[in-house]
């Protein structure tokens, strides 16, 4: 990092963590008391605080990874400060937590971006500056910077873990992502695109030497007709199928394995990836959920995504292969009329922005559901295309991840798209500099309306005196 990159970093960390905690100390005095989830999470990790550790509220879904982390951070400091009473895990001191997490976060963003990119000696170092910010204050995430939840928390160990994949320190990675496992047990989906992350790596090597010795130059391991992936899908078989191979892939991945493995025996002891509550936790082929998401990151990524240029592509290529997207219109209205879910949640909590998706968009007549399928295969096209830069055995595996994370939700919640969302965006070319402003000012423009709305529009139900505000 040149001392300019190093100084500039710097003062937009230190910025956006100053501006973090002026807004903390607004969201504070507005919202003393626990809200939403807080509920739970708050008396949980106060129960720690007071050495209950076999205390536990069966309302909650998540292992107490973020309890544990309060505890060991909280104890020390009231120690070392002498503090006593009930400041000691408080509901503030307990938010304050996620917003060590944050700046964590910001730091594991840049470092991702510097890291992924580092053969692009085109990008400069305000284009990753910027593009660490963006993702920093993405609104989904930032919000719960602000409550006790167990969001931000669960993405810094997962990032942390994915950055020490990257520079192939696997056993600090699989114990990073045991941690992310602790916060939320779905994490355990990117400890396998972490072990994918090194098998892809192998992939590619062995098909650029197979292509090598056919002097084949045709054929890509990127992109390519269909002949050429029925090809590269022969390959794959066969080399995962070679007992060489396997003995090769284990010995690099042999640390991921075993948390996977761990994974698997807590789920038969458990009877479930659920603890506590499962009755709103079921899990169930919900296919739509990827079709919700790529909605999600088509409107949080427009400037990627949403462009002329892309547009003209896709009519191109919509042109070009006709009975392909045919083929995928009909899958995709099957898939939505056969698998789409509505949990009672999505209906019955008016304070949640999926409820108004929901009611405004899907609501307005049961054929709005099927007529919003060309957006989504135009959000498919244009989400792959811009990763083309990556090989097809990265995009493999990280569409099977991103599978794996979203369509056993039966509940649409957007706090479900953060991490997908994020592994996403740190993979996918530089914008120009005006396009990462356009974004980045138009991440700040949907943080203030929802910081808006969160603190001064409060309602109240008819059977509660509780003040109700709105939130992700």
């Amino acid at each position: 990092m040149e001392r300019a990159e190093a100084y500039g970093f710097s003062g937009a960390m230190s910025g956006a963590f100053l501006l973090s905690c002026l807004l903390f100390a607004a969201v504070s005095r507005r919202q003393r008391g626990p809200y939403m989830d807080e509920v739970f999470h708050v008396p949980q990790a106060q129960a720690y605080c007071h050495g209950r550790f076999l205390q536990w509220d069966p309302m909650i879904t998540t292992l107490p990874g973020l309890y544990l982390l309060s505890v060991g951070v909280v104890k020390p400091a009231a120690w070392l400060l002498g503090w006593t009473g009930s400041v000691v895990c408080s509901v503030g001191m307990l938010r304050f937590i996620n917003l060590l997490f944050s700046a964590g976060n910001f730091y594991l963003l840049y470092l991702l971006l510097f890291k992924i990119h580092q053969k692009n000696k085109a990008v400069s170092g305000l284009q990753r500056i910027l593009s660490a910010l963006t993702l920093a204050v993405f609104p989904t995430l930032y919000f719960f910077t602000f409550l006790y939840y167990t969001d931000p928390g669960s993405v810094f160990f997962t990032l942390f873990s994915y950055l020490m994949c990257l520079y192939g320190n696997h056993k600090t990675s699989a114990l990073l992502g045991f941690c992310g496992f602790m916060f939320r047990q779905t994490n355990i989906v990117w400890t396998v695109f972490c072990a994918g992350n090194v098998v892809a790596e192998k992939l590619n090597e062995a098909w650029k030497i197979e292509l090598q010795k056919k002097k084949d130059e045709k054929i890509s391991s990127r992109k390519g007709s269909f002949s050429d992936l029925t090809r590269i899908l022969r390959f794959l078989v066969e080399y995962l199928l070679s007992p060489k191979n396997l003995v090769t892939l284990t010995a690099v991945t042999w640390p991921y394995i075993i948390l996977v493995s761990l994974f698997f025996v807590f789920v038969f002891i458990n009877g479930g990836i659920v603890v506590g509550d499962r009755s709103s936790h079921e899990a169930c082929l919900h296919f739509p959920q990827l079709f919700y998401f790529l909605s999600f990151t088509v409107f949080f990524s427009f400037p990627h995504l949403l462009t002329p240029t892309k547009i003209r592509k896709f009519l191109l290529s919509l042109r070009k292969h006709p009975v392909q997207y045919s083929l995928v219109t009909v899958i995709s209205l099957f898939l939505i009329w056969k698998f789409t879910y509505v949990h009672k949640y999505l209906l019955a909590d008016n304070r949640h922005y999926t409820f108004y998706v929901w009611r405004k968009v899907f609501q307005r007549h049961e054929l709005v559901k099927y007529l919003l399928v060309p957006f989504y295969i135009f959000s498919g096209w244009s989400f792959a295309d811009t990763l083309k830069s990556k090989s097809v055995f990265w995009i493999l595996m990280y569409f099977v991840c991103l599978l794996a994370v979203t369509v056993p939700q039966k509940l649409l919640e957007f706090r479900y798209f953060i991490l997908p969302f994020l592994i996403y965006r740190l993979n996918i070319p530089f914008l120009s500099l005006y396009r990462q402003l356009l974004e980045l000012a138009f991440y700040i423009l949907v943080n203030a309306v929802t910081f808006y709305l969160f603190l001064n529009r409060t309602f109240k139900w008819e059977n509660s005196d509780e003040v109700q505000r709105f939130m992700w």
